[in-house]
């Protein structure tokens, strides 16, 4: 357990350092200060602290769910999925300012948390509330995108 959890931390940090490149000079942009955002928009400080507390959660979900499951094969199919969705996110929206882009983005990345939530629930039971981090945020980060998608 020990050893996937690490495996999986250092997938997951990996992840949010290269989403993080585009993130930093995003926040501070022209373009991001300007945006319209949702009243109900974190202070800066949060998403930091909430991301790394999230993949930490979600490491150990991962590695709990590993051995619990048969088919090894879709698991890393769809992690590897969840992995490129999660990092292309921030380019598209903070680099490129593709918003729509990145709001279909991360609704498919919410997606697809909600079902590694939903149908590894009764295979991992009270294990899996170490991915409601991850799956709540997610609903309020798209609730942020999509709130700067419509109003701007």
């Amino acid at each position: 357990m020990i050893v996937r959890t690490l495996l999986f931390l250092v997938l997951n940090f990996g992840a949010l350092g290269i989403g993080g490149l585009f993130t930093r000079s995003g926040v501070a942009s022209p373009w991001y200060m300007e945006l319209d955002k949702a009243p109900w928009t974190p202070p800066g400080w949060m998403f930091g602290f909430a991301w790394t507390l999230i993949m930490i959660c979600f490491s150990i979900y991962m590695a709990a769910l590993w051995p619990e499951v048969a088919n090894k094969k879709l698991i890393i199919g769809l992690y590897v999925f969840q992995w490129i969705l999660n990092v292309s996110w921030n380019p598209l929206f903070f680099s490129f300012h593709q918003v729509a882009v990145a709001l279909v983005v991360i609704s498919l990345l919410t997606l697809l948390v909600g079902y590694f939530l939903f149908a590894y629930w009764p295979v991992l039971k009270v294990k899996a509330v170490w991915i409601l981090p991850y799956f709540v945020w997610l609903l309020i980060a798209t609730s942020l995108n999509g709130y700067i998608y419509f109003k701007n």
